[in-house]
């Protein structure tokens, strides 16, 4: 009788190996953040971290007893008890114990080369130190999911110890053992060979952990599923030490849309997106917008002639309804655009475009684009280009000139001070500032002409700035790029600027800052007369 879609158990570890990544450190806030997220979208287990091993992960497990999850179970997780110590007397069993988790996860070697020259004890008490930790859980009421540390490795090079230590775990009462590419060198075909093979002889359910060390972690959980393992570990975004752990954002997906395998609910799947987003943003990493699936480039359509036939069936050019994860399909205009780019970005923005306006749009983007202009990162600045291309766009002020200068004043340091001079609503304004860079005097000066006529700009801050060089054998004389991120409140956007000159690439993304926050306090400011 069929019974349905089979159900994977998804095993999510962002809060440990993920912490494990270089320029990631979360705070205990931030771990249980986190926990109550993955909750929400199912996952059903969360490794909290490793208690006794810092007094954050034992605090948190402290603090975690207070959260009230509906999906998913906390683990603990540590190591089997260290050689030649009793294990009712190993410091971390006993920290393990003091979590208080309904379940531990517990990794051991099994790679004969760890057991003698990192461990320096014998293949025999590796093995009573496996049977001997899981059997005093087990005792304990403790679920046990053993992870076998480095067992692809320990299997291709010694086979018969490496299944040895899997019946230890087995034998000794281990509810799931997962197998572990912890150096993340193996092949897909190599996966699927060797859990094949395990299934021989383990009866107990088996699980995957794999690193991305090859770019290889995903098509390894996917291959090891084929070969019969029905618990999935890995991280959001696939965080991780060195190149990261797989990553769940994308395997739930694959698992769930692409080979029929039941995960978590349609419903939660809905929130992938916004949960990879969310973990970025409290782990202090910008989200990588060219993550499969959860990225914000990974359904954005940029050549003509895919937006073209997207439009026409979005099928076309997408390999999912991005919807399915919570996703958004967009267009990038670019020198690689066509008509349909122009006119399914000025749809996005709201702009009324004539058909006949498209052609010269499309050419001013190119120019644009050819010395040095991009606007993939900058549709702030894409934006006001469709605006002004209307027949009634009223800029609401005019550059007329400006002066930097930077000086070396003695007892005073480096100096920089701009002058600015700009024609608003009719009226010229000439305004000087000094600042702590030739970019701050120059804003400070334009702020100083403008928020009189304009006060809410007097709110709007400069979040990051960004120049790259566009090419590089020219030396100084080399065209430069100049990507500004501006706030006012909650809102966020990206303006550009490129030129030889550093000081006139950053003036141009910063007049179309203030420009496109005054579109966004009043539409009217950009349209005839104000």
């Amino acid at each position: 009788m069929d019974t349905g879609p089979v159900q994977l158990i998804l095993y999510d570890t962002t809060l440990r190996d993920g912490a494990q990544q270089e320029g990631i450190s979360y705070s205990l806030a931030d771990k249980l953040r986190i926990t109550r997220k993955l909750d929400e979208i199912g996952i059903h287990y969360i490794e909290g971290g490793w208690p006794g091993s810092n007094p954050k992960d034992t605090e948190f497990f402290a603090e975690a007893r207070k959260l009230r999850l509906t999906h998913a179970t906390l683990a603990a997780f540590g190591s089997t008890r260290r050689a030649g110590i009793p294990v009712n007397e190993d410091p971390q069993i006993r920290s393990l114990l003091g979590a208080e988790t309904r379940t531990v996860t517990l990794f051991g070697k099994s790679w004969d080369l760890h057991v003698l020259r990192v461990l320096e004890t014998t293949l025999d008490e590796n093995l009573r130190m496996i049977a001997e930790t899981v059997g005093y859980l087990k005792a304990q009421g403790r679920e046990v999911i053993y992870d076998a540390e480095h067992f692809f490795d320990g299997y291709k090079a010694n086979r018969s110890y490496a299944l040895e230590t899997l019946r230890a775990a087995q034998e000794a009462g281990a509810d799931c053992i997962v197998l572990c590419d912890t150096n993340g060198g193996s092949l897909p075909e190599e996966i699927h060979r060797i859990v094949a093979d395990v299934r021989q002889s383990i009866t107990v359910p088996l699980g995957i952990h794999a690193h991305n060390d090859g770019e290889l972690a995903v098509a390894n959980s996917l291959a090891a599923v084929r070969a019969g393992v029905v618990h999935i570990q890995g991280t959001i975004n696939g965080f991780g030490e060195r190149c990261g752990n797989a990553n769940l954002c994308s395997l739930i997906p694959t698992l769930q849309l692409k080979m029929g395998y039941r995960c978590i609910t349609d419903q939660q799947l809905r929130r992938l997106a916004s949960v990879s987003r969310y973990v970025s943003e409290i782990a202090n990493m910008p989200p990588d917008p060219r993550l499969p699936y959860v990225g914000r480039s990974a359904f954005t359509h940029k050549g003509g002639v895919h937006v073209h036939a997207w439009q026409k069936c979005p099928e076309s050019y997408q390999h999912i309804d991005p919807a399915w994860v919570g996703n958004l399909a967009r267009t990038v205009v670019s020198e690689l655009s066509g008509r349909a780019n122009i006119l399914e970005k000025a749809r996005e923005f709201g702009v009324e475009i004539n058909a006949e306006e498209v052609p010269a749009i499309l050419q001013r983007v190119k120019e644009l684009e050819k010395v040095g202009f991009q606007f993939d990162g900058a549709e702030a600045s894409l934006e006001l280009l469709l605006r002004r291309a209307r027949p009634d766009y009223w800029p609401p002020f005019e550059l007329i000139d400006f002066h930097v200068l930077v000086e070396n004043r003695k007892g005073r340091g480096i100096i920089a001070e701009a002058t600015v001079k700009v024609r608003v609503k009719g009226e010229v304004m000439h305004t000087a500032a000094e600042g702590n860079g030739p970019v701050h005097a120059l804003d400070l000066a334009l702020r100083k002409a403008l928020v009189p006529f304009y006060p809410p700009l007097a709110e709007v801050h400069l979040t990051d700035y960004k120049v790259r060089i566009l090419n590089g054998g020219a030396g100084t004389a080399a065209i430069v790029r100049v990507l500004i991120e501006s706030a006012r409140g909650e809102r966020v956007w990206s303006t550009v600027g490129s030129s030889t000159n550093i000081i006139e690439a950053s003036w141009q993304a910063l007049a179309d800052s203030m420009e496109y926050a005054l579109f966004l306090q009043d539409p009217r400011e950009l349209t005839t007369g104000g």
